[in-house]
């Protein structure tokens, strides 16, 4: 298919061939292991399985957050689940996330264990468990989780949409990339408007909210995603600029960004966490191995 415009859907669609694309391989119909593979399990309360895609950054990034707060109880295990070669697809990861997608967490801090998949579920989850990064008046609490579940909500059209058009679809098309950019934008303005009379999303104080909106909209203008800053005038939303660097610039959010990923700067790759320490004598510019493209 070269031009949309050509295609002709069947009454029934069916799974013949992959889409092209970047991740074409691992796309499919049905849901469900496709390997057997047991998850291995640290020493601490929890365990995360993940890649540092925005969505796995969220976690790493409140884990950071909360044990810089002081939460020692919040120590945890990051095993890097490869995307790119289908480990989400594995027995143990599907038991502990039934769509395949990462991150997943177990929490041990129950008995049994605790299963908690989507992103937002684990900052959620982690926020009333450690009373952190939620507002201390009720009354604020509404506010907080109207944009924890926007970012829920409208960041697919960044990701799925507007990225995977403009950076991975096996061709450029104008019209979604087109569509997709216009809602992009939108959104940028939706959080430029909020961002111009409030320091974080919520108001005054930096909840879950700004640490999920962050791993998309505030690394997508700092120039991290698709490599589209330019493309979208990202500069050009000077709050969410001002609000993106403010957060960028805390030490638990610049570890939390180097954890599960494995690609970019060796200085910058984390792929497991399993101790403080790591961040010292773990990264791969220090354990010698090549950088994985």
């Amino acid at each position: 298919m070269t031009d949309s415009s050509e295609y002709t859907p069947p009454s029934v669609w069916t799974w013949d061939s992959e889409s092209g694309g970047r991740f074409a391989s691992i796309n499919r119909p049905i849901a469900g292991p496709t390997h057997d593979k047991d998850l291995q399990v640290g020493k601490h309360p929890f365990q995360l399985y993940s890649l540092a895609t925005p969505n796995g950054v969220k976690v790493t990034v409140m884990f950071e957050e909360l044990l810089a707060a002081g939460h020692a109880d919040a120590d945890y295990d990051a095993w890097l689940i490869n995307i790119g070669d289908g480990e989400q697809f594995g027995s143990g990861f599907v038991s502990v996330n039934p769509n395949s997608k990462i991150p997943a967490l177990m929490d041990h801090t129950t008995t049994p264990p605790t299963r908690v998949f989507e992103s937002g579920a684990i900052l959620l989850h982690l926020a009333e468990k450690f009373g952190a990064f939620l507002p201390s008046d009720p009354a604020k609490r509404p506010e907080m989780l109207s944009w924890l579940f926007w970012q829920m909500g409208s960041a697919p059209y960044l990701g799925g949409g507007f990225g995977h058009f403009y950076a991975y679809a096996p061709s450029k098309m104008e019209y979604p990339i087109n569509r997709f950019s216009m809602e992009v934008k939108r959104q940028l303005d939706v959080l430029d408007r909020q961002l111009a009379d409030n320091t974080y999303l919520a108001g005054d104080d930096y909840t879950i909210a700004d640490i999920a909106n962050w791993a998309w909209y505030g690394q997508l203008v700092l120039g991290r995603l698709y490599d589209a800053a330019e493309f979208l005038d990202v500069a050009s939303y000077k709050n969410v600029v001002r609000w993106a660097e403010a957060i960028d610039a805390r030490a638990p959010v610049q570890r939390g960004r180097m954890v599960n990923r494995a690609s970019g700067d060796p200085k910058m790759q984390l792929r497991e966490r399993h101790d403080a320490a790591d961040f010292d004598t773990q990264t791969q510019d220090k354990i010698g191995e090549p950088e994985n493209d």
